[in-house]
């Protein structure tokens, strides 16, 4: 398996708000849309279907709910295909690594585990581009489970 780019990061912030005028109004990325009843935004440089996810949890609940802010995951693309995601499963099991979960986007599907300090990596391939390209609120799509 090789990573293709870093894909997209998820952030738990205090104030969606206040972190929407720092990234989208003074960064300039493009909010996609709302999830969660409007406390997690998408947004994009227009790379690709979405580079930034900020999911509010207000004043950091702690571990009786397991949430806190700051990095919550990061996605590393690995490919352009599933076969290429059940590659990168095989080789990951046959090291001896964890498949915590397995989700399919609509505009991605994924893996995800922990790397050995115990934080979140999701790997992904996409799906086809145009999935997002011709509807970009494709990226807000329920989460389904993911066979492989």
């Amino acid at each position: 398996m090789r990573a293709q780019y870093l894909g997209h990061v998820v952030f738990y912030v205090k104030d969606l708000n206040r972190s929407l005028a720092f990234y989208r109004d003074l960064l300039g990325f493009q909010e996609i849309g709302r999830i969660f009843g409007g406390t997690a935004a998408a947004l994009t440089s227009g790379r690709t279907h979405h580079e930034l996810l900020l999911i509010q949890v207000g004043e950091a609940p702690g571990p009786m709910t397991g949430r806190r802010r700051g990095l919550y995951h990061i996605g590393i693309k690995v490919g352009d295909s599933l076969d290429e995601l059940r590659a990168a499963k095989r080789e990951l099991e046959q090291a001896g690594v964890a498949i915590e979960g397995m989700s399919d986007h609509t505009v991605s599907q994924s893996l995800y585990l922990q790397d050995p300090d115990g934080n979140e990596v999701e790997l992904y391939v996409d799906a086809d581009e145009a999935v997002w390209k011709n509807n970009p609120a494709a990226v807000l799509s329920p989460i389904k489970p993911l066979q492989l």
